[in-house]
Protein backbone atom coordinates (compact mmCIF):
# COMPACT_ATOMS: atom_id res chain seq x y z
CA UNK A 1 0.00 0.00 0.00
CA UNK A 2 1.32 3.42 -0.95
CA UNK A 3 1.52 6.12 1.71
CA UNK A 4 1.94 9.77 0.82
CA UNK A 5 0.78 10.95 4.25
CA UNK A 6 3.52 10.51 6.85
CA UNK A 7 1.03 10.17 9.74
CA UNK A 8 -0.78 7.30 8.05
CA UNK A 9 2.54 5.68 7.16
CA UNK A 10 3.70 5.96 10.79
CA UNK A 11 0.78 3.75 11.85
CA UNK A 12 1.84 1.05 9.36
CA UNK A 13 5.60 1.35 10.07
CA UNK A 14 5.57 -1.33 12.77
CA UNK A 15 9.25 -1.04 13.70
CA UNK A 16 9.26 2.76 13.92
CA UNK A 17 10.86 5.56 11.95
CA UNK A 18 13.84 6.15 14.22
CA UNK A 19 16.19 9.09 13.89
CA UNK A 20 17.55 10.90 10.82
CA UNK A 21 20.19 8.71 9.18
CA UNK A 22 22.83 11.44 9.40
CA UNK A 23 25.85 9.11 9.48
CA UNK A 24 24.98 7.79 6.00
CA UNK A 25 23.19 10.84 4.56
CA UNK A 26 25.90 11.37 1.94
CA UNK A 27 24.99 7.98 0.43
CA UNK A 28 21.28 8.82 0.00
CA UNK A 29 19.24 11.05 -2.30
CA UNK A 30 16.52 12.43 -0.04
CA UNK A 31 15.98 11.78 3.66
CA UNK A 32 16.22 8.40 5.36
CA UNK A 33 15.78 7.39 8.97
CA UNK A 34 17.34 4.60 11.01
CA UNK A 35 15.86 2.64 13.91
CA UNK A 36 18.34 0.03 15.23
CA UNK A 37 16.54 -3.18 16.25
CA UNK A 38 19.52 -4.97 17.80
CA UNK A 39 22.27 -3.67 20.05
CA UNK A 40 25.91 -3.83 19.02
CA UNK A 41 27.78 -6.32 21.21
CA UNK A 42 24.59 -8.11 22.25
CA UNK A 43 23.67 -9.66 18.91
CA UNK A 44 26.00 -10.89 16.16
CA UNK A 45 23.72 -9.41 13.47
CA UNK A 46 23.04 -5.67 13.35
CA UNK A 47 19.46 -5.17 12.18
CA UNK A 48 17.81 -1.80 11.57
CA UNK A 49 14.51 -0.55 10.28
CA UNK A 50 15.34 1.90 7.50
CA UNK A 51 12.64 4.40 6.54
CA UNK A 52 12.74 6.35 3.27
CA UNK A 53 10.68 9.45 2.53
CA UNK A 54 8.96 9.43 -0.90
CA UNK A 55 11.60 9.57 -3.65
CA UNK A 56 14.49 8.73 -1.31
CA UNK A 57 16.96 6.06 -2.38
CA UNK A 58 20.46 5.02 -1.51
CA UNK A 59 23.44 5.10 -3.85
CA UNK A 60 24.55 2.14 -5.87
CA UNK A 61 26.61 -0.04 -3.55
CA UNK A 62 28.20 -3.47 -3.17
CA UNK A 63 28.54 -5.71 -0.12
CA UNK A 64 31.84 -7.54 -0.45
CA UNK A 65 32.97 -10.72 1.32
CA UNK A 66 35.55 -13.43 0.70
CA UNK A 67 32.97 -16.01 1.82
CA UNK A 68 29.29 -15.60 2.71
CA UNK A 69 28.19 -12.01 3.11
CA UNK A 70 25.61 -9.96 1.26
CA UNK A 71 22.51 -8.20 2.54
CA UNK A 72 18.91 -9.04 3.41
CA UNK A 73 15.94 -6.70 3.13
CA UNK A 74 12.58 -7.45 4.74
CA UNK A 75 9.96 -5.01 3.46
CA UNK A 76 7.62 -3.85 6.21
CA UNK A 77 5.61 -0.77 5.11
CA UNK A 78 4.87 1.36 2.06
CA UNK A 79 6.25 0.71 -1.42
CA UNK A 80 9.76 0.85 -2.80
CA UNK A 81 12.26 -0.29 -5.41
CA UNK A 82 15.20 -2.66 -5.55
CA UNK A 83 17.50 -2.85 -8.55
CA UNK A 84 20.60 -4.84 -9.43
CA UNK A 85 22.97 -3.46 -12.06
CA UNK A 86 21.97 -4.60 -15.54
CA UNK A 87 18.52 -5.80 -14.47
CA UNK A 88 15.05 -4.27 -14.33
CA UNK A 89 14.00 -2.70 -11.02
CA UNK A 90 11.71 -4.78 -8.79
CA UNK A 91 8.72 -3.26 -7.05
CA UNK A 92 8.78 -3.84 -3.27
CA UNK A 93 5.82 -4.15 -0.88
CA UNK A 94 5.33 -5.33 2.71
CA UNK A 95 6.06 -9.01 3.23
CA UNK A 96 8.65 -9.25 0.47
CA UNK A 97 12.16 -10.46 1.29
CA UNK A 98 15.18 -9.66 -0.87
CA UNK A 99 18.48 -11.53 -0.59
CA UNK A 100 21.39 -9.69 -2.18
CA UNK A 101 24.47 -11.92 -2.57
CA UNK A 102 27.93 -10.50 -1.92
CA UNK A 103 29.42 -8.78 -4.94
CA UNK A 104 26.10 -7.63 -6.46
CA UNK A 105 25.94 -3.93 -7.37
CA UNK A 106 22.51 -2.62 -6.34
CA UNK A 107 20.36 0.12 -4.78
CA UNK A 108 17.04 0.33 -2.95
CA UNK A 109 14.62 3.00 -1.79
CA UNK A 110 11.12 4.44 -1.84
CA UNK A 111 8.85 4.99 -4.79
CA UNK A 112 8.27 8.64 -5.75
CA UNK A 113 4.78 8.62 -4.28
CA UNK A 114 5.19 6.53 -1.14
CA UNK A 115 7.02 6.32 2.14
CA UNK A 116 8.83 2.99 2.46
CA UNK A 117 10.46 0.95 5.22
CA UNK A 118 12.48 -2.23 5.32
CA UNK A 119 14.53 -4.09 7.88
CA UNK A 120 18.09 -4.35 6.61
CA UNK A 121 20.93 -6.50 7.83
CA UNK A 122 24.24 -7.69 6.48
CA UNK A 123 24.67 -11.44 6.08
CA UNK A 124 27.70 -12.56 8.10
CA UNK A 125 30.75 -13.26 5.99
CA UNK A 126 34.53 -13.41 6.01
CA UNK A 127 36.26 -10.07 5.43
CA UNK A 128 32.89 -8.41 4.79
CA UNK A 129 32.80 -4.76 3.79
CA UNK A 130 30.52 -2.29 2.05
CA UNK A 131 31.51 -0.13 -0.90
CA UNK A 132 29.39 2.94 -1.61
CA UNK A 133 29.29 4.05 -5.24
CA UNK A 134 27.66 6.83 -7.26
CA UNK A 135 24.09 8.05 -6.71
CA UNK A 136 21.22 6.67 -8.74
CA UNK A 137 20.66 9.48 -11.23
CA UNK A 138 17.33 11.26 -11.47
CA UNK A 139 17.11 10.00 -15.07
CA UNK A 140 17.49 6.36 -13.95
CA UNK A 141 15.00 6.80 -11.13
CA UNK A 142 12.46 8.76 -13.19
CA UNK A 143 12.24 5.88 -15.71
CA UNK A 144 10.71 3.61 -13.06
Amino acid sequence: MKYTDERQFAQANTFGKGQPNDAYARYFTGHSFLNPLTKAGECPIAMSNVTFEPGCRNNWHVHHADKGGGQMLICTAGEGWYQEAGKAAQSLAPGMVVYIPAGVRHWHGAKKDSWFAHIAFDVPGENASNEWLEPVTNEEYDRL
